[in-house]
């Protein structure tokens, strides 16, 4: 194991990897990367399956199943996906009884098409639950308006779920609500709290590559000053929104009955500006109960020349609202740029799910010739 990766899962950041396919879990990669990297988790979401499937690697013989089953595209994908993530869960499963079920977890994320459709993600993250049939699955639910009941209802039903594309702290308060809401019908429904885990995905490059695109656009010396910093100061400031929602007296209720808190986990930390250290988003975010779901460029910079500093955000809550205040005071509006956020992750995931489509649909009909 690589010291670097040590050190930051000593100072309490659980490493899971961004990246899922057939090949990885085939060859003993993902296996091999428990030991040589610490990781204890893997996330995944359908631009990762697009590329996964599209490469075409692993996958050729189970489309040809498919195909002679006569399943239409739709239904191979989720045939595809779940078996991937099943199999993923099982490389964990030792990391799952390890941590008492803390880690060793694989997401799967509901169809990014239902992210508007309450009724329909509930029912399709029941589905996917069925089907991967893992307890250190969870399935990943976006954090859109409608999706928060639909996180609430998973959660009720004692599903593991991993609520994603959170950009504001006003949208993870709520998630956080949602979180406790379905805890709370969980126990009112029989369920054991102790079995059920979530974590709360906060996205972070992605705000600093949009505030950053409005600051220089400025094209003042004081604009400057403040790109590449957004990201990291938003993520500590869910970090305090996390530590203070989980010392309320409702949620100690709940914790005292055996529940679990739900854990940030720190999204989009792969560096998409080349001026930033590559390992920005993975040291600058670190504190105890938080997850960082890293691409793999990003997890073996950090293997390579990571530095873990302790904890680098506790402490710093003021600093960083300042910093959101002078954003704001240069006419960049937060609450518009999260909104945008939100959508234009909505519709890249819509897009990576319109191209997989495609991509399955021409592999069967090959396959059927």
């Amino acid at each position: 194991m690589t010291e670097s990766t040590q050190q930051l899962s000593a100072a309490g950041v659980s490493i899971w990897l961004d990246d899922l396919s057939r090949n990885r879990i085939e060859s003993g990669e993902l296996a091999g990367l428990i030991g040589t990297h610490d990781v204890v988790g893997v996330t995944t979401n359908p631009t990762i399956f697009a590329g996964a499937i599209g490469g075409g690697v692993g996958y050729g013989g189970r489309i040809a199943d498919c195909a002679a089953r006569g399943l239409d595209a739709d239904a191979t994908i989720v045939e595809l996906t779940t078996s991937d993530v099943a199999d993923a869960c099982d490389v964990f499963a030792d990391v799952f009884r390890s941590t008492g079920g803390r880690d060793g977890r694989v997401s799967i994320e509901v169809e990014p098409g239902l992210a508007r459709d309450t009724a329909g993600t509930v029912a399709q993250a029941r589905e996917l639950w069925r089907r991967v049939d893992r307890p250190n699955a969870m399935i990943k639910i976006p954090a859109t308006v409608e999706g928060l009941e639909a996180i609430a209802e998973t959660i009720a039903a004692g599903i593991s779920v991993n609520v994603t594309l959170i950009f504001s702290l006003e949208r993870y308060r709520e998630v956080i609500n949602a979180y406790l809401t379905g805890l709370e019908r969980a126990r009112a429904a029989g369920h054991d709290l102790a079995g059920i885990r979530s974590v709360a995905s906060f996205f972070v490059s992605r705000v600093d590559t949009e505030i950053d695109g409005r600051l220089r656009a400025l094209g003042t010396p004081e604009a400057e000053a403040l790109t590449g910093r957004a990201g990291v100061a938003n993520a500590r400031l869910a970090y305090e929104v996390f530590a203070q929602s989980f010392a309320s007296e409702r949620a100690q209720q709940l914790l005292g009955l055996g529940a679990h808190p739900q854990r940030p986990l720190w999204a989009s930390t792969g560096v998409k500006d080349p001026a930033l250290p590559d390992t920005l988003y993975v040291a600058e975010l670190v504190a105890s109960d938080v997850v960082n779901t890293m691409p793999e460029a990003t997890l073996r910079a950090y293997a390579d020349h990571g530095e873990t500093r302790g904890d680098t955000i506790s402490g710093t809550f003021l600093e960083a609202n300042q910093l959101l205040n002078d954003i704001d005071a240069q006419g960049i509006d937060y609450a518009e740029v999260t909104a945008l956020l939100e959508r234009e992750g909505l519709e890249k995931f819509d897009a990576s799910w319109t191209q997989l489509q495609d991509t399955v649909a021409r592999a069967l009909a090959e396959a059927a010739e």
